[in-house]
């Protein structure tokens, strides 16, 4: 049972503040405008004032997330910021409205019921004066000023078709959001509600047929862990996960696994497939095509780029779907073709064996898009198998990262700038800046033009989670995950330039 309580300006973790900026500036949408593009608006925050950002506020999450600070942390959604007000929400669910000019509580809604699909992301989605976000087993939208809950559907999933983890979009009235790790035919699910009541518009399977060799896994398949692309042409986009498959199922029973690794376009008032376009059929190394799409525009031709833990950008016709280029990015070890090899009845694989990018690597979080370059952080992480019957690995490699520029035209790399760390933050566009974050704890901006590091801050804890640009403030959530045995504390934290 899902549960509400709306606090109005009650402090239920004391923010620390230097003197209080001049901030304003929103990012209204989970990727900062509703075609995915991670392009700050309005941001004031360049190459000529990055080295003048200073901590401005802090704000520690207390109650039982706080103390369940493991793995991955307890935070990993993106903030949105709308009105003034950072609204966030924890990995146990609960959502949080806070000042952004001094980090204040403004108002907290409890649910305290724990993420259960994997390290996140979730998250909220505000539009017309509502907050609207998903608990694992139910959707609710809140009144954006004071929190108070104006709707809570918990009847929309059927029994085996997963739970929810997703930071949803709202728009035309209508809440696109997902299910993962479905175990019922049809895995996990595509679904719009309407905005105004929560009721279910529709829902679309992302696996065609239960097989085989997913189903005795037991582990679920397909739906979407990252926010989708609304686009103009009355079409939503989703990138869609792996089916889970053992290598020894892929070869013994090869299928396409229609819709897993793929991006789908559906009619986004009825639900109806328009296309798709699947970047690996017969997935076994546990990859995704998760991204979000993002919307571009090449000469006049709208197009749709997407991407994911295969380590490849993909940019399709967003009429038709159809493949216009694709671009390795990172370290690949020549496995790239196994699951296609297997579908053609073609793969000769021997445990053990080692997959680059691993299950950990390629693209994990979401890319950017300004003019005409698609930006993108790359994991390189090797997962070696020890059996054919393993479906994410035993044992990884040495970890390393990258930041890379391709051109949206061609898809040539224009610069790749090696990493000291794990990039777990979405690349993110201000100016002629490209920020992101790395897990062990840093806030990095690289010069647009050659990729070079101008600025690296280092933050208060770890940070499993992608940022948010508001006109002169950077808001970066330190979610504190273990690091080195250690326990650390969860904190929404900004970092300012002087204003104008």
């Amino acid at each position: 049972m899902v549960t509400s309580l709306s606090i109005a300006l009650a402090p239920v973790g004391e923010p620390s503040a230097s003197s209080a900026p001049n901030v304003a500036g929103s990012w209204p949408y989970p990727n900062g405008d509703i075609t995915n593009t991670r392009v700050a608006p309005g941001s004031t925050i360049s190459l000529a004032n990055v080295s003048l950002l200073q901590r401005r506020w802090t704000f520690t999450l207390t109650g039982k997330a706080a103390k369940s600070v493991e793995g991955y942390g307890t935070l990993a959604s993106n903030p949105v910021v709308v009105n003034g007000m950072v609204y966030v929400q924890d990995l146990h669910s609960n959502v949080y409205a806070l000042s952004l000019a001094t980090g204040r509580l403004l108002w907290q809604y409890v649910v305290n019921k724990p993420e259960k699909s994997g390290p996140g992301p979730n998250g909220v989605d505000v539009a017309q004066g509502a907050v609207y976000a998903a608990s694992p087993t139910a959707v609710f939208a809140l009144n954006a000023t004071t929190g108070k809950q104006l709707w809570l559907n918990k009847g929309i999933l059927s029994k085996g078709q997963g739970t929810f983890g997703i930071q949803p979009e709202v728009a035309n009235g209508r809440v696109y959001l997902a299910s993962q790790y479905g175990l019922a035919p049809g895995g996990g699910v595509l679904l719009a509600l309407r905005a105004s009541n929560g009721t279910l518009l529709w829902k679309f399977n992302t696996v065609v047929h239960n097989d085989s060799s997913v189903t005795s896994v037991g582990a679920g398949a397909g739906g979407a862990w990252e926010t989708p692309l609304v686009g103009t042409d009355g079409s939503v986009t989703f990138g869609i996960g792996n089916p889970y498959q053992t290598a020894a199922g892929a070869i013994a029973h090869p299928s396409s696994l229609l819709y897993t690794d793929s991006d789908v376009n559906l009619n986004a008032a009825t639900g109806k497939l328009r296309w798709y376009y699947q970047g690996v059929p017969n997935d076994f190394k546990d990859y995704d095509m998760q991204a979000s799409p993002i919307s571009g525009n090449v000469h006049g031709v709208p197009v749709v780029i997407g991407g994911g833990k295969m380590g490849y950008v993909y940019e399709m016709n967003a009429a038709t779907g159809a493949l216009l280029w694709k671009t390795p990015v990172g370290v690949h070890n020549g496995h790239d073709d196994d699951s296609l090899k297997a579908l053609e009845h073609k793969l000769t694989l021997k445990a053990p064996y080692t997959i680059l990018p691993g299950s950990f690597g390629g693209i994990l979080t979401n890319m950017a898009v300004d003019d005409d370059t698609v930006y993108v952080t790359t994991i390189d992480l090797s997962i070696t198998a020890d059996s054919l019957t393993d479906v994410t690995g035993t044992k990884a490699g040495t970890l390393s990262g990258e930041v890379e520029a391709l051109n949206l035209t061609t898809g040539a790399v224009e610069w790749d700038t090696s990493l000291h760390g794990f990039p777990a933050g979405a690349a993110t566009v201000s100016n002629n800046l490209v920020f992101t974050t790395l897990f062990e704890g840093t806030l990095e901006a690289f010069n647009r033009a050659s990729g070079a590091l101008v600025a690296s801050i280092k933050l208060p804890g770890t940070t499993n989670a992608p940022l948010a640009i508001a006109g002169n403030t950077v808001i970066v959530l330190a979610g504190g995950p273990r690091a080195a045995g250690k326990s650390g504390s969860s904190q929404i934290v900004a970092y300012s330039v002087p204003s104008r």
